[in-house]
Protein backbone atom coordinates (compact mmCIF):
# COMPACT_ATOMS: atom_id res chain seq x y z
CA UNK A 1 0.00 0.00 0.00
CA UNK A 2 3.02 2.08 0.63
CA UNK A 3 4.61 1.72 -1.89
CA UNK A 4 1.48 2.56 -4.36
CA UNK A 5 1.53 6.15 -2.97
CA UNK A 6 4.91 6.56 -3.61
CA UNK A 7 4.73 5.46 -7.56
CA UNK A 8 1.95 7.96 -7.52
CA UNK A 9 3.56 10.56 -5.48
CA UNK A 10 6.72 10.48 -8.01
CA UNK A 11 4.23 10.70 -10.98
CA UNK A 12 2.47 13.43 -9.77
CA UNK A 13 5.79 15.13 -9.07
CA UNK A 14 7.27 14.09 -12.99
CA UNK A 15 3.79 15.92 -14.38
CA UNK A 16 4.56 19.28 -12.50
CA UNK A 17 7.81 19.48 -13.65
CA UNK A 18 6.78 18.51 -17.53
CA UNK A 19 4.12 21.18 -16.95
CA UNK A 20 5.91 23.50 -16.26
CA UNK A 21 8.23 23.31 -18.52
CA UNK A 22 5.61 23.78 -21.27
CA UNK A 23 4.34 26.91 -19.71
CA UNK A 24 7.44 28.36 -18.59
CA UNK A 25 8.58 31.39 -21.33
CA UNK A 26 10.05 30.62 -23.93
CA UNK A 27 14.00 32.26 -24.86
CA UNK A 28 14.41 35.89 -26.35
CA UNK A 29 16.23 34.15 -29.23
CA UNK A 30 13.10 32.12 -30.27
CA UNK A 31 10.27 35.30 -30.19
CA UNK A 32 12.92 37.21 -32.30
CA UNK A 33 13.51 34.70 -34.79
CA UNK A 34 9.11 34.22 -35.23
CA UNK A 35 8.93 38.01 -35.49
CA UNK A 36 11.34 38.34 -38.17
CA UNK A 37 10.00 35.17 -39.97
CA UNK A 38 6.47 36.98 -39.78
CA UNK A 39 7.93 40.24 -41.17
CA UNK A 40 9.21 38.57 -43.98
CA UNK A 41 5.93 37.00 -44.42
CA UNK A 42 4.06 40.28 -44.61
CA UNK A 43 7.08 42.19 -46.89
CA UNK A 44 6.24 38.95 -49.37
CA UNK A 45 2.34 39.68 -49.16
CA UNK A 46 3.20 43.22 -49.82
CA UNK A 47 5.59 43.08 -52.72
CA UNK A 48 2.84 40.39 -54.05
CA UNK A 49 0.25 42.78 -53.81
CA UNK A 50 2.01 45.57 -55.04
CA UNK A 51 2.89 42.95 -58.06
CA UNK A 52 -0.26 42.35 -58.55
CA UNK A 53 -1.73 45.75 -58.66
CA UNK A 54 1.00 46.45 -61.49
CA UNK A 55 0.04 43.71 -63.40
CA UNK A 56 -3.71 44.49 -63.23
CA UNK A 57 -2.78 48.18 -63.82
CA UNK A 58 -0.59 47.15 -67.28
CA UNK A 59 -3.82 44.75 -68.66
CA UNK A 60 -6.16 47.94 -68.08
CA UNK A 61 -3.92 49.79 -70.25
CA UNK A 62 -3.85 46.95 -72.91
CA UNK A 63 -7.39 46.67 -72.07
CA UNK A 64 -8.16 50.63 -72.79
CA UNK A 65 -5.58 50.57 -75.93
CA UNK A 66 -7.39 47.71 -77.60
CA UNK A 67 -11.02 49.08 -76.55
CA UNK A 68 -10.04 52.61 -78.48
CA UNK A 69 -8.58 50.18 -81.15
CA UNK A 70 -11.83 49.04 -81.64
CA UNK A 71 -14.12 51.97 -81.68
CA UNK A 72 -11.80 53.42 -84.02
CA UNK A 73 -11.87 50.34 -86.76
CA UNK A 74 -15.58 50.22 -85.97
CA UNK A 75 -15.87 54.56 -86.90
CA UNK A 76 -13.73 53.67 -89.94
CA UNK A 77 -16.17 51.09 -91.13
CA UNK A 78 -19.26 52.48 -90.38
CA UNK A 79 -17.49 55.38 -92.80
CA UNK A 80 -16.67 53.10 -95.61
CA UNK A 81 -20.32 51.16 -94.56
CA UNK A 82 -21.84 54.99 -95.73
CA UNK A 83 -19.60 55.59 -98.90
CA UNK A 84 -20.51 51.52 -99.75
CA UNK A 85 -24.47 52.44 -99.36
CA UNK A 86 -24.13 55.77 -101.65
CA UNK A 87 -22.43 54.31 -103.88
CA UNK A 88 -24.76 51.65 -104.46
CA UNK A 89 -27.84 53.64 -104.54
CA UNK A 90 -25.74 56.14 -107.02
CA UNK A 91 -25.18 52.16 -108.92
CA UNK A 92 -28.93 51.68 -108.58
CA UNK A 93 -30.22 54.60 -109.66
CA UNK A 94 -27.80 54.43 -112.84
CA UNK A 95 -28.84 50.84 -113.40
CA UNK A 96 -32.24 51.70 -113.09
CA UNK A 97 -32.14 54.85 -116.02
CA UNK A 98 -30.14 52.16 -117.92
CA UNK A 99 -33.16 49.55 -117.53
CA UNK A 100 -35.78 51.74 -117.97
CA UNK A 101 -33.66 52.77 -121.67
CA UNK A 102 -33.35 49.01 -122.76
CA UNK A 103 -36.82 48.83 -122.04
CA UNK A 104 -38.20 51.20 -124.57
CA UNK A 105 -35.17 49.65 -127.08
CA UNK A 106 -36.87 46.70 -126.47
CA UNK A 107 -39.91 47.21 -126.69
CA UNK A 108 -39.39 49.50 -129.99
CA UNK A 109 -37.62 46.68 -131.47
CA UNK A 110 -40.41 44.32 -130.80
CA UNK A 111 -43.05 46.47 -132.31
CA UNK A 112 -40.59 46.65 -135.12
CA UNK A 113 -40.83 43.00 -135.02
CA UNK A 114 -44.42 42.59 -135.15
CA UNK A 115 -44.86 45.28 -137.98
CA UNK A 116 -42.21 44.52 -140.16
CA UNK A 117 -44.31 41.19 -140.06
CA UNK A 118 -47.42 42.69 -140.86
CA UNK A 119 -45.54 44.57 -143.72
CA UNK A 120 -44.48 41.29 -145.33
CA UNK A 121 -47.99 40.22 -145.11
CA UNK A 122 -49.14 43.46 -147.37
CA UNK A 123 -46.10 43.78 -149.45
CA UNK A 124 -47.20 39.95 -150.74
CA UNK A 125 -50.85 41.00 -150.97
CA UNK A 126 -50.28 44.21 -152.72
CA UNK A 127 -47.45 42.08 -155.10
CA UNK A 128 -50.58 39.91 -155.82
CA UNK A 129 -52.91 42.51 -156.35
CA UNK A 130 -49.72 43.86 -158.73
CA UNK A 131 -49.75 40.67 -160.50
CA UNK A 132 -53.62 40.47 -161.11
CA UNK A 133 -53.22 43.96 -163.07
CA UNK A 134 -50.95 43.34 -164.99
CA UNK A 135 -52.46 40.21 -166.31
CA UNK A 136 -55.55 42.14 -166.79
CA UNK A 137 -53.57 45.70 -168.72
CA UNK A 138 -52.09 42.62 -170.64
CA UNK A 139 -55.35 41.07 -171.89
CA UNK A 140 -56.85 44.62 -172.54
CA UNK A 141 -53.82 45.76 -174.68
CA UNK A 142 -54.10 42.11 -176.86
CA UNK A 143 -57.54 42.75 -177.14
CA UNK A 144 -57.23 46.17 -178.27
CA UNK A 145 -58.60 47.90 -175.98
CA UNK A 146 -58.09 51.90 -174.81
CA UNK A 147 -57.18 53.61 -171.85
CA UNK A 148 -59.88 55.05 -169.52
CA UNK A 149 -61.01 58.63 -170.70
CA UNK A 150 -61.03 57.95 -174.71
CA UNK A 151 -57.57 58.76 -175.18
CA UNK A 152 -55.20 57.05 -177.77
CA UNK A 153 -51.45 57.47 -177.59
CA UNK A 154 -52.14 59.14 -180.74
CA UNK A 155 -54.07 61.65 -179.48
CA UNK A 156 -54.27 65.37 -180.41
CA UNK A 157 -51.31 67.07 -180.05
CA UNK A 158 -50.89 69.12 -176.85
CA UNK A 159 -53.05 67.10 -174.60
CA UNK A 160 -51.15 66.24 -171.24
CA UNK A 161 -52.44 63.90 -168.55
CA UNK A 162 -52.87 64.92 -165.16
CA UNK A 163 -49.74 63.81 -162.70
CA UNK A 164 -51.38 60.99 -160.67
CA UNK A 165 -51.83 62.28 -156.79
CA UNK A 166 -49.86 61.60 -154.06
CA UNK A 167 -50.85 58.18 -152.26
CA UNK A 168 -51.81 58.88 -148.67
CA UNK A 169 -49.22 57.92 -146.27
CA UNK A 170 -49.62 54.13 -144.98
CA UNK A 171 -50.42 52.76 -141.58
CA UNK A 172 -47.16 51.27 -141.85
CA UNK A 173 -45.06 54.13 -142.70
CA UNK A 174 -46.52 56.67 -140.37
CA UNK A 175 -45.80 54.38 -137.18
CA UNK A 176 -42.31 53.58 -138.11
CA UNK A 177 -41.65 57.34 -138.80
CA UNK A 178 -43.05 57.99 -135.13
CA UNK A 179 -41.32 54.80 -133.43
CA UNK A 180 -37.75 56.08 -135.08
CA UNK A 181 -38.72 59.63 -133.56
CA UNK A 182 -39.58 58.37 -130.28
CA UNK A 183 -35.92 56.04 -130.25
CA UNK A 184 -34.05 58.99 -131.40
CA UNK A 185 -35.34 61.54 -128.58
CA UNK A 186 -37.47 63.80 -131.16
CA UNK A 187 -40.70 63.32 -128.71
CA UNK A 188 -42.34 66.29 -129.70
CA UNK A 189 -42.79 65.01 -133.12
CA UNK A 190 -43.63 61.27 -132.18
CA UNK A 191 -46.31 62.37 -130.26
CA UNK A 192 -48.40 64.40 -133.30
CA UNK A 193 -46.94 61.16 -135.39
CA UNK A 194 -48.77 58.78 -132.92
CA UNK A 195 -51.75 60.35 -132.55
CA UNK A 196 -52.17 61.16 -136.34
CA UNK A 197 -52.02 57.23 -136.30
CA UNK A 198 -54.53 56.77 -133.73
CA UNK A 199 -56.62 59.31 -135.48
CA UNK A 200 -56.39 58.13 -139.10
CA UNK A 201 -56.46 53.88 -138.49
CA UNK A 202 -58.21 53.92 -134.96
CA UNK A 203 -58.85 50.15 -135.70
CA UNK A 204 -55.87 49.25 -136.93
CA UNK A 205 -53.64 46.47 -134.50
CA UNK A 206 -51.11 49.05 -133.51
CA UNK A 207 -53.69 51.26 -132.24
CA UNK A 208 -52.78 50.23 -128.75
CA UNK A 209 -49.52 50.99 -128.87
CA UNK A 210 -49.74 54.06 -130.73
CA UNK A 211 -51.50 55.14 -127.33
CA UNK A 212 -48.98 53.44 -125.15
CA UNK A 213 -46.38 55.23 -126.67
CA UNK A 214 -47.77 58.58 -126.16
CA UNK A 215 -47.72 58.01 -122.74
CA UNK A 216 -43.91 56.86 -122.61
CA UNK A 217 -43.66 60.04 -124.19
CA UNK A 218 -45.21 61.79 -121.49
CA UNK A 219 -43.64 60.17 -119.33
CA UNK A 220 -39.47 60.66 -120.86
CA UNK A 221 -40.40 64.21 -120.62
CA UNK A 222 -41.45 64.25 -117.22
CA UNK A 223 -44.79 64.50 -117.32
CA UNK A 224 -46.15 61.90 -115.17
CA UNK A 225 -50.17 63.14 -114.97
CA UNK A 226 -50.67 62.92 -118.62
CA UNK A 227 -48.67 59.39 -118.92
CA UNK A 228 -50.97 57.93 -116.46
CA UNK A 229 -53.77 59.43 -118.31
CA UNK A 230 -51.94 57.58 -121.50
CA UNK A 231 -51.80 54.72 -119.87
CA UNK A 232 -55.12 54.49 -118.52
CA UNK A 233 -57.06 54.99 -122.05
CA UNK A 234 -54.53 51.62 -123.34
CA UNK A 235 -56.16 49.67 -119.94
CA UNK A 236 -59.62 50.85 -120.93
CA UNK A 237 -60.14 50.93 -124.57
CA UNK A 238 -57.82 48.58 -125.44
CA UNK A 239 -58.42 45.47 -123.79
CA UNK A 240 -56.67 42.92 -125.73
CA UNK A 241 -53.58 44.76 -126.09
CA UNK A 242 -50.35 43.22 -125.70
CA UNK A 243 -49.58 46.37 -123.86
CA UNK A 244 -51.41 46.10 -120.87
CA UNK A 245 -49.00 44.96 -118.22
CA UNK A 246 -46.55 47.50 -120.20
CA UNK A 247 -49.43 49.51 -119.33
CA UNK A 248 -50.33 49.04 -115.94
CA UNK A 249 -46.47 48.76 -114.64
CA UNK A 250 -45.74 52.13 -116.02
CA UNK A 251 -48.73 53.94 -114.71
CA UNK A 252 -48.31 52.87 -110.86
CA UNK A 253 -44.45 54.30 -111.88
CA UNK A 254 -45.94 57.47 -112.86
CA UNK A 255 -48.19 57.76 -109.67
CA UNK A 256 -45.31 56.80 -107.48
CA UNK A 257 -43.60 60.25 -109.57
CA UNK A 258 -46.81 62.31 -108.72
CA UNK A 259 -46.77 60.83 -104.73
CA UNK A 260 -49.67 59.00 -105.44
CA UNK A 261 -48.19 56.46 -103.26
CA UNK A 262 -51.32 54.43 -102.64
CA UNK A 263 -52.69 54.36 -105.80
CA UNK A 264 -49.40 53.40 -107.43
CA UNK A 265 -48.44 51.10 -105.09
CA UNK A 266 -52.02 49.02 -105.76
CA UNK A 267 -50.71 49.31 -109.27
CA UNK A 268 -47.98 47.36 -108.78
CA UNK A 269 -48.88 44.62 -106.70
CA UNK A 270 -51.64 44.65 -109.63
CA UNK A 271 -49.09 43.38 -112.29
CA UNK A 272 -47.73 40.98 -110.11
CA UNK A 273 -50.64 39.23 -109.62
CA UNK A 274 -52.25 39.10 -113.03
CA UNK A 275 -48.50 39.07 -114.82
CA UNK A 276 -46.61 36.54 -112.71
CA UNK A 277 -43.36 35.64 -114.61
CA UNK A 278 -43.33 38.27 -116.76
CA UNK A 279 -40.53 40.97 -116.95
CA UNK A 280 -43.03 43.51 -115.79
CA UNK A 281 -43.94 41.56 -112.79
CA UNK A 282 -40.40 41.09 -111.92
CA UNK A 283 -39.62 45.48 -112.85
CA UNK A 284 -43.11 45.76 -110.50
CA UNK A 285 -41.51 43.67 -107.78
CA UNK A 286 -37.94 45.09 -108.04
CA UNK A 287 -39.92 48.74 -107.03
CA UNK A 288 -42.18 47.43 -104.34
CA UNK A 289 -38.93 46.19 -102.53
CA UNK A 290 -37.32 49.17 -103.27
CA UNK A 291 -39.99 51.32 -101.82
CA UNK A 292 -40.64 49.39 -98.77
CA UNK A 293 -43.59 47.83 -99.52
CA UNK A 294 -44.98 44.74 -99.54
CA UNK A 295 -45.68 42.54 -102.56
CA UNK A 296 -49.14 41.40 -101.89
CA UNK A 297 -51.45 43.37 -99.82
CA UNK A 298 -51.34 42.82 -96.18
CA UNK A 299 -54.68 40.62 -94.85
CA UNK A 300 -56.62 42.35 -92.16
Amino acid sequence: MRTRWLALALAAVCFGALGGALLAPQPAGAVSKEMIELQQQVSQLLQGQQDLRSTVDSNNAALKTLVQQSLDSVNKLNGEMVSLQKSVQEVQANTGARIDTMTQQTQGLSDNLQDVQARVGKLSQQLTDVQNLLQSIDAKVSGGGTPAGGVTPGGPTGATMAPPAMPPISADTLYQNALRDFTGGKYDLARQEFSDYIKTFPSNDLASNAQFYLGEVSYAQGDFKNAVAAYDTVLVNYPNSFKLAASLLKKGLAELELGMKTSGTRDLREVVRRYAGSDEAKRAQAKLHEIGAATTRPSR
